[in-house]
């Protein structure tokens, strides 16, 4: 008979044997793993970044998840970002326009608050944040009201942040901005069929700009990890200056025209410098997915770097900069309601104001005189409606305030000849005494203004050919707290995205245009009331508090995950001992 015992035994070990030769393996396994992830974690300076999938699963739920819409977004919301998530953090925001203008007005001094989108989103975000505005001094006044540093507290009636202005001179102001900015990059990224414009006198000019913009950063910054807030197409050079000098900051660059496919973004001879340039940013915000993705393709073709999708972000000469949609909006409420009457007082002053009778329908349409506007495309829709509505003529009319904007260039000069020579046609082709088809009116209106006139409207006409969001659509939904009035709306404006209770149009279609307005003069007031509810709690919910606060939250984790890359590459303690697994519970607190 086999002896039981002894086979138990021989079992009993084998077993034992395996158990403990499992663990050895596993704790190897757990020593290699942990040792790896320190060494790529501390990588040296000249070596690529890890993918950055792995180091960004932490901004997975960011200020775009589902939650971020239960918030309600306001200035107070902003400042709380900043206390809990970057406290003692420095915002500086840099723009070429300045929100507050002072020009000589014979003996006394005007302060103008200009009517431009990027000011009247940003203006109340700086309000809500602090900090530093940095923009080109250009009124005629500006140099007589700062301190001895350059410096004025805005807002006039109750000083909330500091606007720092940079003086240009007329030739600086010639290549950087008439020039390469708006002879080049404008119309290289807006789909309007205008040729771009590149000289290398503009290229050399708007590349000092960019400098002495960045020494002005540098001189304003209180410490070294300052939030840098740097806006649009006239300094996309401007955040790897900053980063070459302040490493630490949190540089978000905001780019509010469309960016071009890789193709057409080709046509620019230093489109490497550009796309180099941008990314010395944190984060890169467009207004649409659509524009993000461009602007990853075009860095794909031309630069050496790695792209990770998913999380879209980029890594490139050994720094990650994130690429994402923040779709601006405006302030809610606009401030302008509450100093305006109510709609039936508005409709009445602006019919006084331009001799229109009660019975004729107003349209409305508002920006600068720019050639990617669409004006001449919503005059040639008017004309097409009251060429085959005929019964229309005498009962609906268009004013258009187109203010003047870079009058010195001629595609912009051309543009003004022409719509002035395109509304004296329909005028003279349709109107009558006491009626005019078309009423322009190219003059700087203030914002108060416009908001009357959106008001007093009963279609408010927004065609742009190519926009990169477009301010009115959104203005004018905002103004309509009686819910009424008809938006029209080019699928070509981001804009388009969001509202889509609107009437969206393809302004290149004069006759799709023209049925479109008629079924806005012709809509009954329940549909309007709808769709207006409709849009109006989307521009209240994606208000531009939202707009600056899930930027903001995207920096605090930039910030957050730096702090984490600093610890976990910090030398071991004495002893050469090996971080062990409790120590990710002290850096997981940073």
């Amino acid at each position: 008979m086999p002896d039981t015992s002894f086979d138990l035994f021989h079992s009993a070990s084998a077993l034992w044997f395996v158990i403990l030769a499992s663990l050895c393996i596993s704790f190897v396994a757990l020593v290699i793993s942990v040792m790896r992830a320190r060494q790529s974690l501390r990588e040296p300076a000249t070596s690529e970044p890890l993918p950055v999938r792995a180091l960004l699963r932490e901004f997975e739920k960011n200020g775009h998840s589902p939650e971020a819409s239960l918030v309600n977004w306001s200035p107070q919301t902003l400042r709380g970002i900043l206390a809990k998530e970057l406290p003692d953090a420095q915002v500086i925001v840099v723009s070429n326009r300045e929100p507050y203008i002072h020009n000589l007005e014979g003996d006394s001094i005007d302060l103008v608050v200009p009517a431009s989108g990027l000011v009247s989103a940003l203006e109340p975000i700086t309000r809500a944040c602090g900090g530093t505005w940095i923009a080109y001094g250009g009124g005629s006044a500006d140099h007589l009201v700062v301190d001895r540093n350059d410096r004025i507290e805005v807002p006039p009636d109750n000083p909330s942040y500091t606007l720092r202005r940079v003086w240009l001179t007329d030739e600086e102001q010639q290549g950087y901005y008439l020039g390469f900015a708006n002879e080049g990059l404008w119309p290289l990224c807006h789909i309007a069929f205008t040729r771009p414009i590149f000289r290398t006198s503009d290229w050399e000019t708007y590349e000092a700009v960019n400098r002495k913009f960045a020494d002005t950063v540098i001189a304003e910054a209180r410490n070294e990890r300052p939030i840098v807030l740097v806006q649009d197409y006239h300094f996309a050079l401007l955040p790897r200056m900053i980063r070459e000098r302040l490493p630490e900051a949190i540089v978000i660059t905001f780019w509010h025209i469309p960016w071009p496919n890789s193709e057409v973004f080709s046509i620019c001879p230093w489109r490497e410098k550009i796309l180099d340039g941008l990314l010395g940013s944190s984060i890169i915000g467009f207004h649409t997915q659509f524009h993000c993705n461009n602007f990853v393709e075009s860095v794909d073709r031309f630069l050496e770097s790695r792209i990770e999708r998913e999380d879209s972000a980029i890594s490139y000469g050994g720094q990650t900069s994130l690429v994402h949609a923040y779709p601006i909006s405006i302030e809610w409420p606009p401030a302008q309601l509450g100093k305006l009457p109510d709609v039936a007082q508005c409709r009445a002053r602006i019919r006084e104001k331009f001799g229109m009778a009660d019975d004729v329908s107003l349209c409305v349409g508002v920006e600068r005189l720019d050639y990617t506007k669409g004006i001449l495309d919503r005059f040639h829709a008017l004309d097409e409606l009251l060429k085959q509505h005929p019964q229309w003529i005498g009962k609906v009319a268009l004013l258009q305030i187109a203010a003047p904007s870079r009058g010195t260039l001629p595609a912009y000069q051309q543009l003004y000849e022409e719509c002035v020579r395109c509304a004296d046609e329909i005028n003279e082709r349709y109107g009558s005494d006491g009626y005019t088809p078309v009423l322009m009116v190219a003059e700087h209106h203030s914002q108060e203004q416009v908001y009357e006139i959106y008001r007093a409207a009963e279609v408010c006409m927004v065609t742009s050919l190519h926009d990169g969001m477009n301010l009115v659509a959104k203005e004018f939904v905002a103004a309509r707290d009686d819910e009424q009035g008809v938006l029209m709306l080019s699928m070509f404006a981001g804009a388009s995205k969001e509202l889509l209770e609107s009437l969206i149009v393809n302004p290149y279609d004069a006759t799709m245009m023209a049925e479109a307005l008629l079924q806005a003069l012709t809509m009954a007031s329940d549909e309007q009331r709808q769709r207006m509810r409709r849009m109006r709690e989307i521009v209240r919910d994606n208000n531009v508090y939202r707009w600056a606060g899930s930027m903001l939250l995207d920096a605090a984790r930039l910030r957050k995950r730096d702090a984490l890359d600093r610890a976990m590459a910090a030398p071991p303690a004495a002893g050469g001992k090996l971080i062990s697994i409790f120590d990710h519970k002290r850096v997981a607190a940073l």
